[in-house]
């Protein structure tokens, strides 16, 4: 049976998933979306504390003074912890190249980064991993008990560097994400792919590439898939760079892929689902989308899909200095192209600062939710960087109960009302009618807005 042949009951998945990556659709899996990073690393620490086995984790950034909530104290507190009451707790860590250094906080196994572990005898295994030239291992996904009964794990792109936020305080120097706890079926490829990534981390044979073990310490790769644990049809999707990994050890179910040559799944599955989107498309990204993505949006506005666009209403410094370079006029045109379009807006969000005005929250969401039935959550940004070069893994699910409770979450988050009264046409249009209310009022330097969501201008966005 294939992909787009699959259904839930009751309904059909007629937006298809991937038929040519690493790991395949699988039915069966508990589904949880958690959002915004003090709930999300709340779930996590609870997960480790009833760990029984082990806790592995990937990370891309990483302050080593990060607080996570409910004073579990810092991430190397917790890992610390976990060891001491005996898991095999195991960390996949980026190290950048010179042509990468500039990116977020890294935990390059320094010198300093060293001595910090060994002052804090820290034991936990760590191995180093590279990315050719400036790309990055993006990946963010961490599992618990992998390959036990007690197994889930959690796919997403929040990472342990900002103060971990708190929709119930929101305001400057705060940021928006989402996360989703994955239990079942699918948890099996997402320990398929951390084993695949620690048995040919780059540095593990490298006298600074690993911590707490040797590099010859190799991992077995699951030999069967988890039991069924709800009733979610799920796909754990990736990119993965050419050149950089050789084996070819399939996932239980799998069929047969060339890692070597790379994987780029995500970018199709994006392009597909638009395709297939017959109401309405949330997106949240902290990137404006790569042509081929607004070409797929333009097509949907023009069926009279509904669509929204949240995106830092602070623009990357990168995108301010393209606004500047007529050079690169091209790279606006088909976001200000979908901004001709009464059925579509480009929309940031800001919380009170509580010195009368507001401050911009950053989105580093990486989300797509289509007409209330699918959505695909993970690390994969709409730029070039993550869709053609960096490693990412993005969990893709078809699940209407789940998607519209998820939808609704977010929606009474970023709007400060309920929406579960209204469908998913109907819902993006009030999201648009408040962020347009919202806007005119913050231009007039009025702050007392219905939620977070106000409307930015395509035409100027990067100014």
């Amino acid at each position: 049976m294939s992909p787009n042949e699959i259904s839930t009951i009751g309904h059909e998945s007629y937006i298809p998933f991937i038929e040519c990556g690493s790991y395949p659709v699988r039915g069966g899996n508990l589904v949880r979306p958690l959002v915004d990073s003090a709930p999300t690393f709340r779930r996590i620490c609870e997960a480790i504390e009833a760990a029984k086995h082990s806790a592995w984790l990937t990370v891309t950034f990483m302050a080593p003074d990060y607080q996570m909530p409910d004073h579990h104290g810092t991430l190397l507190d917790v890992l610390d912890h976990a060891v001491a009451r005996g898991l095999d707790v195991r960390v996949i860590i980026w190290r950048p190249n010179p042509e990468s250094s500039r990116y977020g906080q890294a935990f390059p196994g320094s010198q300093a980064d060293r001595e910090l572990l060994l002052s804090r005898g820290s034991i936990f295994h760590i191995r180093w991993d590279r990315a050719p030239g400036y790309f990055c291992q993006h990946q963010k996904c961490w599992l618990i008990d992998a390959g036990y009964s007690t197994e889930t794990t959690f796919v997403g792109g929040i990472n342990p560097t900002f103060k971990a936020f708190d929709p119930g305080h929101m305001g400057e120097g705060h940021r928006h994400d989402v996360y989703v706890e994955v239990t079942g079926p699918s948890a099996t490829d997402v320990h398929h792919n951390f084993v695949e990534r620690w048995n040919e981390a780059s540095e593990r044979m490298e006298e600074d590439g690993v911590w707490g073990h040797n590099g010859n310490d190799v991992l077995s790769f699951p030999t069967r898939v988890s039991a069924p644990r709800g009733d979610s049809l799920l796909q754990i999707q990736r990119n993965m760079f050419g050149g950089r990994y050789s084996g070819n050890y399939l996932t239980p179910g799998g069929t047969p892929l060339d890692i070597s040559a790379g994987e780029r799944s995500i970018l199709e599955q994006y392009k597909q689902a638009i395709d297939a989107a017959r109401c309405s498309i949330y997106i949240e990204n902290q990137a404006l989308p790569v042509p081929e993505i607004a070409a797929g949006l333009e097509k949907a506005l023009k069926r009279g899909v509904e669509v929204i666009l949240l995106i830092p209403a602070e623009p990357e410094q990168y995108v301010r200095t393209f606004r500047k370079n007529p050079d690169r006029k091209s790279f606006f045109e088909p976001i200000e192209a979908l901004g001709q379009y009464e059925n579509f807006s480009l929309v940031g969000i800001a919380g009170l600062n509580g010195q009368g005005g507001r401050s911009n929250i950053y989105v580093h969401a990486k989300i797509m939710l289509i007409d209330d039935v699918w959505a695909t959550i993970g690390s994969c940004n709409l730029h070039w960087n993550s869709l053609f070069g960096h490693t990412e893994m993005n969990a893709t699910f078809f699940d209407p109960d789940v998607v519209r409770s998820l939808r609704n979450q977010l929606l009474s988050e970023h709007l400060g009302q309920d929406t579960s009264h209204l469908n998913d046409r109907e819902a993006l249009q009030l999201y648009r009618n408040i962020a347009l209310e919202n806007g005119v009022r913050g231009a007039c330097g009025d702050y007392s807005w219905r939620g977070l969501a106000f409307l930015l201008d395509p035409t100027t966005y990067g100014d």
